[in-house]
């Protein structure tokens, strides 16, 4: 996607169009889609609860502040998919490979993404979006430091609602930020993304998401 800079920054987009795209996704894939999906998945749901419940003790969701439209912070719904004592809350520390905190199971629901299915509810809810920026922790870090002092303009990726999925992720940035310039090429994909942001659009991603995460996921 093109990504039009002015100053150094992302350039400024027509606040009437995005409000009419954001409309136009809550009314056509955000509450059918997540709908629909919550009532198909939910013997998925049930089954993945019962094996967390028996493997491991603590609750079977994990609740977590994000960053969301506009600068403003929700609950964000996952499975649970590592050991009670080892939850870290402030997001602050990242998942890395082999991470020893993650559960049997939480390494397979993670590899597969199934622990993010729960963020269909956040969808339904309006916190999120089926498809946007993945939602950060408020103080995320970025190869050790803010992300606004590694992205001034880190907070462009606010303009729309935070999604299940999104352009960066598609385009393999995911997981653990451990260098300056993998940290802003998630961030500029972002932004090209509330930059040309459409129904079409996010139809493409979810296609891309299906392929690439659900079937190959690796689970950061």
């Amino acid at each position: 996607l093109p990504l039009t800079l002015r100053g150094g920054s992302p350039a400024p987009v027509d606040t009437v169009h995005i409000a009419r795209q954001l409309r136009l996704k809550r009314l056509f894939l955000d509450i059918p889609l997540s709908a629909l999906a919550l009532l198909a998945l939910l013997p998925l749901f049930i089954i993945v609860a019962a094996i967390i419940k028996l493997t491991s003790p603590g609750p079977v969701m994990f609740r977590q502040r994000r960053v969301g439209l506009d600068g403003v912070e929700f609950d964000i719904f996952k499975f649970r998919s590592m050991r009670l004592d080892a939850t870290d809350h402030s997001g602050v520390r990242q998942t890395i490979v082999n991470d020893d905190r993650v559960t049997p199971i939480g390494r397979l629901i993670r590899r597969t993404s199934i622990d993010e299915l729960p963020q269909l509810w956040n969808i339904l809810r309006g916190d999120m979006s089926v498809i946007g920026p993945r939602p950060m922790v408020k103080g995320q870090l970025a190869a050790g430091t803010g992300y606004r002092q590694v992205v001034p303009y880190y907070d462009f990726r606010h303009t729309v609602r935070p999604g299940l999925s999104g352009w960066a992720q598609v385009n393999g940035l995911r997981g653990p930020t451990t260098d300056t310039v993998t940290s802003r090429q998630r961030i500029d994909h972002d932004c090209a993304y509330v930059q040309n942001v459409s129904l079409a659009l996010d139809i493409k991603i979810i296609l891309l998401t299906l392929l690439r995460e659900f079937l190959t996921g690796s689970g950061l």
